[in-house]
């Protein structure tokens, strides 16, 4: 099996509506999910970096106490505002509340709105409105709110 084949496996799970898919050859073995829970995370970090796509995610985790980000909680469409003629719900150095709805995601004709976990101001916005997102991108970060 080559790469380019694992990524078109690994693409058309992400747009299916499939939480774990498994598949084994002679060659190669692949394991994928899209359930978050605190057992998968302790596995990923306890095995051995072996696996492209577990190196790829461990690469990407932001840990930063005075920032939070926004990630994609499925694949789908980005959208900044409700409507084309509204201004977005987030902007860069925008304050934000907890539960502040942020963006929108289309996904299969259902608008699904994405809020702030925490308070604090728009540090960046890591996508552009109508791109297409995966499960678990980050959409965007959230520093500290500081009141002077």
């Amino acid at each position: 099996m080559t790469i380019k084949e694992i990524q078109n496996i690994i693409k058309e799970f992400e747009s299916s509506t499939l939480m774990s898919l498994e598949l084994e050859t002679k060659d190669v073995k692949i394991k994928l999910s899209k359930q978050k829970n605190e057992f998968n995370e302790k596995r990923i970090e306890e095995q051995p970096q072996k696996q492209t796509k577990s190196n790829y995610i461990n690469e990407h985790v932001i840990e930063d106490k005075t920032h939070t980000t926004i990630k994609s909680p499925l694949v789908g469409t980005f959208y900044a505002a409700g409507t084309p003629d509204q201004k977005p719900f987030a902007q860069v150095g925008q304050k934000v509340k907890k539960g502040q709805v942020v963006c929108i995601i289309e996904a299969m004709k259902i608008m699904n709105e994405i809020t702030s976990p925490v308070s604090g101001v728009i540090k960046s916005i890591e996508v552009n409105n109508k791109d297409v997102i995966g499960y678990d991108q980050v959409l965007m970060t959230i520093g500290d709110l500081v009141e002077k």
